[in-house]
């Protein structure tokens, strides 16, 4: 009887142990940020100063750029696409004016198509850029960031051999990229540490707070949570209302801590004064952990209905795949999704979207055709892994299958609670 209390009592004591182990998050951190509330007549101050010079000007072309970096703000803001639209419509006007010879210009709208994922169009307004000459090193930057996100890679790495600095915050924050893209994630959270320290000892803000958010993620993805969190707070302490930020939080308070509650109450709060669809589906992920169907379903329903609004265009395309090939069993819908996706962005994620639409249309042998020609091998995502994996399973390739599960076991943080299941009946 004594030896079976002495092991009740050692029980409760691991437990208590593993849940502390857990724990990374502290409330009274984070609580402070959780207050956020957007005064619209003062956020839109900037835009109606600008309107009314534009109304009162006769040549408005600098007065429409800075409206457009006004409405930019408020989409950064508040995540409304109207001003990321009313933005692109601002440039668009301006170009007219100076007739494409302006390459500042021609970059800022090419940063607003690239927000919207049109990556085709913005890399035909930066091909114009670079002959325009103007600021050569800072359009090859950004010819960088397209060609990456357009799966052009040997142009992607020529242009960053071309701008190598190693003491440049923008040279090493796309050499973080990359190294993130060939699998390297050691060297990228290097890379992205050097970038950091740049940014802290320029002072300035807003790149301070880029570099923080993205240095949150890798650590993330590496397994340093703590690491993640630390930095994820920082990047509030410069800027409270930061909306990714707060989602970063709460993804490590759900993921890793397992208290789906509270991610869920930073998330309610987020989107109480920032409008993104995709935080509806994160919703809907919790709710599916906690087996609660109301909640998922009026955050699917939440989500599709937000992203009937035409002005998203493509931005959601990835997302609507998974929705459509699982949660809302429409494969067929996926499928013409999937195909318009690699239209735009013809890369091994796109291709797998392109598989995983096929597979579950029940083509296994397409899936299987398309992963082995365009998306084995060239990316260690762990969504597009665990899709592999299933494919080659169905296919009966289970000696590829085994060594990919060994890989997902150790990302089920950032793949979430919910995949456990589906990993280990690989």
């Amino acid at each position: 009887m004594l030896i079976k209390k002495i092991l009740s009592v050692i029980s409760v004591l691991l437990s208590l142990v593993s849940c502390t182990s857990n724990q990374v998050t502290n409330e009274t951190d984070y609580s402070p940020y959780l207050s956020t509330k957007i005064d619209s007549s003062k956020l839109l101050e900037d835009v109606n100063f600008w309107t009314d010079r534009i109304e009162k000007s006769s040549s408005a072309y600098t007065y429409l750029v800075k409206r457009a970096n006004a409405h930019t703000k408020v989409f950064s803001t508040t995540g409304n696409i109207d001003y990321l639209i009313k933005a692109e419509q601002d440039l668009i006007e301006a170009n007219k004016i100076v007739k494409d010879s302006d390459a500042g210009l021609l970059k800022n709208l090419a940063s607003n198509y690239i927000s919207q994922h049109r990556f085709k169009e913005a890399l035909e307004l930066l091909l114009k850029a670079k002959t325009n000459g103007e600021n050569l090193k800072g359009t090859k930057k950004m010819l960088f960031d397209v060609h990456l996100e357009l799966g052009n890679y040997i142009y992607a790495e020529s242009y960053l051999k071309d701008f190598k600095n190693t003491s440049d915050f923008d040279y090493l924050i796309r050499s973080a990229k990359w190294e993130d893209h060939i699998g390297n994630l050691e060297g990228a959270i290097l890379q992205m540490e050097k970038a950091t320290a740049i940014a802290e000892s320029s002072n300035l803000k807003g790149i301070k707070q880029w570099a923080y958010t993205n240095l949150a993620d890798f650590y993330g993805h590496a397994g340093e949570i703590d690491k993640s969190y630390t930095y994820f707070l920082k990047a509030l302490a410069l800027d409270p209302d930061d909306a990714y930020a707060k989602k970063g939080i709460a993804w490590i308070i759900y993921s890793h801590e397992k208290n789906p509650k509270e991610a869920l109450s930073i998330l309610n709060h987020i989107t109480s004064y920032y409008n993104s669809p995709d935080y509806d589906l994160l919703k809907a992920e919790i709710a599916e952990y906690t087996n609660d169907g109301d909640l998922k379903s009026k955050a699917l329903a939440s989500y599709t209905n937000a992203v009937k609004n035409a002005q998203y265009g493509e931005m959601y395309n990835k997302y609507n795949v998974a929705l459509y090939s699982e949660d809302l069993s429409q494969p067929e819908l996926a499928l013409e999704i999937a195909k318009r996706e690699i239209e735009n962005r013809p890369t091994p994620q796109s291709y797998d979207l392109l598989a995983w639409s096929y597979f579950k249309t029940g083509d296994v042998q397409k899936a299987n055709d398309i992963i082995e020609a365009h998306v084995e091998g060239q990316t260690s995502e762990p969504d597009v892994l665990y899709h592999i994996a299933e494919i080659y399973k169905a296919a009966g390739k289970t000696d590829k299958v085994a060594p990919i599960k060994q890989e997902l076991i150790g990302s089920l943080y950032e793949l979430g609670p919910n995949m456990a299941t589906k990993i280990n009946q690989l």
